[in-house]
């Protein structure tokens, strides 16, 4: 995993960090990606209704300044390319309704309703680094996650049936998994185990932790379900390593991408790993609720045997083969991969607005080069907060692990009692947006492809002035 490189001698929290912030964005051979994003203006943030016209753009009446958006965790910005694509996307509909799903139009970067799924996996196989038969766009993570569960999860109440999760899982995670238990029959007392850290108040896990517990139940585990990030925290998992130790003591293993997909390197395939599922509008900047993805190896869906292979899984049309998807016989061919998975066709207006945001990530070259910004910038994101006045400083702490190989661009920042709301506020007030998850933490992530540094010395600046004002408020009542 590539480590954080040093930056530039200057002192965090200095006179001189807006300067410092400029040059390092002078000097970021990506930094002309954030022109492909539609970054609103504070004026627009502020705005009670929608702008006039048919589309939103930066030029707002009151104020052209850009807002300080660093909450790609939550959802990424839209792509300026999204409109674009979604119009051709309704244009082929309008004029050419039904023949949209075979006809190639030669002046239309689109292809064709019948091959949509296959130009999207053929673009997501490289960010999560699997084999393009590997990966699958389609449905939404919790649907994911209960499919590739009603595939691979087979218990045996008198052998193994538990299923291994954190104690704070992202709650959808702990709803499926709990239901999963009820439809087999178990009882999730008995066959849920819950990962807790006996060391961290946060219950950030250490690699040695989570190896103890498989170990625990070595004998009776059937699944371990993780996130690669943890959404709260931002801890990034050893995923190489724990799915490692996992399957050798005969442990199906699936990960949890929602934060991590487009945020860290990923090498899905290489890793070993079992099985997935993600989310696409936060990183990967999709658009809310657009459809997710699935990872599944190669060798657990061949599907050779089909009276052994797939008797297990849920289908659907969609997930039938090409040849015979249309022949409308009654009988179940899965596409070879994670493509069998799918149910419905799938949402082209979906698909057509991931894959515009997919066509920057292929602009910046690869994860590679995002990772290696995003490790500068939440580490100069960690020198300015470590930079502030000792009276601001004594009103937070970083959740997140300092150790760059263990966090992705998240900070996760947990506030005094009862400064939560009025941080948000007066933040607001600036134009500044991040996500707060309460009782008391705000998540502050600056997204590579359209974050700079300056957008961090603009948040510290804020934040500073937005504990100030909170602490003020508090203490008057």
């Amino acid at each position: 995993m590539t480590s954080a490189p040093v930056l530039p001698a200057g002192a965090a929290g200095s006179g001189n960090a807006r300067e410092r912030a400029r040059q390092l964005d002078r000097d970021d051979e990506l930094g002309f990606l954030r022109d492909e994003f539609n970054i609103p203006t504070k004026g627009q943030i502020a705005s009670t209704s929608l702008p006039k016209g048919s589309s939103a753009n930066n030029n707002d009446s009151d104020t052209t300044t850009k807002c300080i958006y660093l909450c790609g965790n939550s959802l990424g910005l839209q792509p300026r390319r999204t409109q674009t694509r979604l119009s051709q996307y309704l244009s082929t509909w309008a004029t050419q309704g039904v023949q949209g799903h075979f006809k190639p139009l030669t002046n239309s970067p689109l292809p064709t309703w019948l091959d949509v799924d296959e130009r999207a996996a053929e673009m997501i196989a490289p960010i999560v680094g699997a084999h393009v038969s590997e990966v699958a766009i389609m449905q939404t993570l919790t649907a994911n996650l209960h499919l590739l569960m009603s595939a691979f999860y087979k218990p045996d109440a008198n052998k193994r049936h538990k299923i291994i999760l954190e104690s704070k899982a992202f709650p959808s995670d702990h709803f499926a998994v709990e239901t999963q238990l009820r439809h087999h029959g178990l009882d999730a007392s008995k066959s849920m185990v819950l990962l807790k850290s006996e060391r961290s108040r946060d219950n950030i896990l250490t690699t040695e932790e989570i190896c103890g517990v498989i170990d625990l139940h070595k004998e009776d585990a059937f699944l371990l379900l993780l996130p690669g990030i943890q959404y709260y925290t931002g801890q990034l998992f050893d995923i190489e390593t724990i799915t490692a130790y996992a399957k050798e003591r005969g442990i199906f293993v699936i990960w949890d991408l929602a934060h991590a997909v487009g945020n860290v390197e990923l090498r899905l395939h290489e890793w070993g790993v079992d099985a997935a599922a993600w989310c696409s509008y936060k990183y990967l900047n999709g658009g809310r609720g657009v459809l997710g993805g699935c990872f599944a190896v190669t060798k657990l869906i061949t599907d050779e045997r089909p009276e052994e292979g797939y008797n297990h899984r849920l289908a659907g049309w969609w997930g039938n083969d090409k040849k015979s998807r249309f022949g409308m016989e009654n009988r179940f061919h899965p596409v070879k991969g994670a493509a069998g998975f799918q149910l419905s066709n799938p949402s082209v207006l979906d698909i057509t607005s991931l894959c515009a945001s997919l066509e920057v990530f292929e602009q910046a070259g690869g994860m590679g080069k995002l990772r290696e910004k995003s490790l500068r910038l939440t580490k100069f994101l960690e020198e300015q907060l470590e930079g502030m006045g000792k009276e601001e400083k004594g009103l937070f702490r970083v959740i997140t692990p300092l150790d760059p190989k263990q966090r992705g661009a998240q900070l996760s920042l947990g506030l005094g009692s009862g400064l939560l709301e009025g941080v948000m506020k007066e933040l607001e007030r600036q134009g500044v947006i991040v996500d707060e998850r309460r009782p008391d933490v705000i998540r502050v992530a600056p997204a590579p492809l359209y974050n700079g540094f300056e957008d961090v010395v603009g948040f510290v600046e804020a934040f500073g002035e937005a504990l100030r004002v909170a602490r003020r408020e508090r203490d008057a009542f």
